[in-house]
């Protein structure tokens, strides 16, 4: 194998893993959604805020491959790709665990605010800690990348 295939690998599972998560996440508090909306018609806009918040994971996803970018060439040395690969694999699976909990968080907000319960900065205020965490691993990511 190429060490130019391995770090493609990397990237790719970076941007699948953090992708999924991200598309998981949205939709668990979408769905929470269409349930709160049933009993609150009026509580649409923070329904949607609290939605979408997961879909940044597969944002950070994205930013580690521009990261990267400017050393996936055919130049590459083993140790370039592996710390690629291994950055990818970090932020890819940081980011999908970060955005599946992240949009169980804010489905449980979104129920609660279907029950007519005032927590939508209470939601948002814990719904940042699992974002927390995909952060770290998009800076983890850029001090892989200028090491290398």
């Amino acid at each position: 194998m190429e060490p130019i295939i391995f770090a493609y690998l990397g990237v790719a599972i970076m941007l699948i893993l953090s992708g999924v998560g991200s598309a998981f996440g949205v939709t668990i508090a979408g769905n929470a959604s269409i349930g709160a909306l049933k009993k609150e018609p009026g509580a649409f806009g923070n329904c949607m805020v609290l939605s979408s918040l997961s879909a940044t994971q597969g944002l950070y996803g994205f930013v580690g491959f521009y990261l990267m970018q400017g050393l996936l060439t055919d130049a590459i040395t083993w140790t370039q790709a592996a710390g690629i690969f291994g950055a990818g694999l970090a932020l890819g699976f940081v980011a999908l665990f970060s955005a599946l909990r992240q949009g169980q968080i804010c489905a449980n907000g979104i129920t609660a605010i279907g029950n007519g319960h005032k927590v939508f900065s209470n939601t948002m205020i814990l719904a940042v800690f699992p974002e927390l965490y995909a952060i770290i691993s998009l800076a983890a990511v850029f001090l892989i990348s200028t090491a290398l």
